[in-house]
């Protein structure tokens, strides 16, 4: 077998006995979890789901012996709000949860402490926290998500667009970066959004959590403007957005659990 399939953290390649004896090294799973969803004319639907798959493979490339195991990602996210363009396939979050929090609380059962779900698609944000929440309270492990966090102050430098959220300058750069085949550029738009209040701008630092049926802000499906777009950024985006999250796991995966305790998470 391949490299490519073969690799020592990929939890679905391994034998249940190779499982036994690397729980014996590593307590942190990293689990991807995606969408797939329209992303403009331009891009492929499955962007997000993607993305956090590619993130989490050379996340756990990058970090030190042993290596974080990397679950198999969850490709449907909460995108019903996406439903008006075809492509866009959605689950509940109802669904989403439980399915998140049963993967946990089995994940718990076979050993792992630590968890860290790697979310491509922003609106799965408040249901995988709350099935975070649910884990640790029933299992006692710990349990975080990062949906860009660790490196959206370091990637908005690098564009000019405001409220760059969805296959715009930022996403349509990534994608550029790592699978040009699958970009139109000829296609790319540029709808900014101009919200005209800073407690509804998506990037703003003042930005509340508020929720619309993109159509009613998009004709086109996109979010910012993804003729602005280059592999230059991407490559820039991608080598920023993995260096800092290789950083946080690792300084999770060193962490002893009782200790990670007294943070707040």
């Amino acid at each position: 077998m391949s490299d490519k399939y073969k690799r020592d953290f990929l939890w679905e390649t391994l034998t249940w006995k190779e499982i036994e004896a690397r729980l014996k090294l590593v307590d942190t799973a990293i689990l991807p979890c995606g969408a797939i969803e329209q992303h403009g004319p331009h891009l492929p639907v499955d962007v997000d789901y993607f993305d956090a798959v590619y993130m989490a493979e050379k996340v756990a490339e990058r970090c030190a012996d042993p290596k974080p195991f990397v679950l198999p990602p969850i490709p449907f996210g909460v995108s019903y709000h996406h439903s008006a363009f075809k492509g866009t396939l959605s689950v509940t979050n109802n669904a989403l949860a439980a399915f998140v929090y049963d993967i946990g609380m089995s994940l718990a059962h076979n050993g792992i402490k630590k968890i860290v779900i790697i979310n491509g698609h922003g609106d799965n944000k408040p249901t995988l926290s709350f099935a975070a929440q649910m884990i640790n309270r029933d299992a006692k492990i710990f349990v975080c998500v990062d949906t860009g966090e660790s490196s959206d102050v370091d990637l908005y430098s690098l564009i000019e667009t405001p409220n760059d959220i969805h296959a715009g300058e930022l996403e349509t750069s990534t994608t550029l970066a790592v699978r040009p085949d699958l970009v139109n550029m000829d296609l790319a738009v540029d709808e900014t959004l101009d919200l005209n209040n800073e407690y509804l701008d998506f990037t703003s630092e003042r930005g509340v959590n508020w929720y619309v049926h993109t159509q009613r802000i998009s004709e086109s499906g996109v979010m910012g403007n993804a003729k602005k777009a280059t592999i230059e950024k991407g490559r820039k985006m991608w080598e920023i957005s993995i260096e800092k999250m290789v950083e946080f796991v690792e300084s999770i995966k060193n962490t002893p659990l009782e200790k990670l305790y007294q943070n707040r998470y």
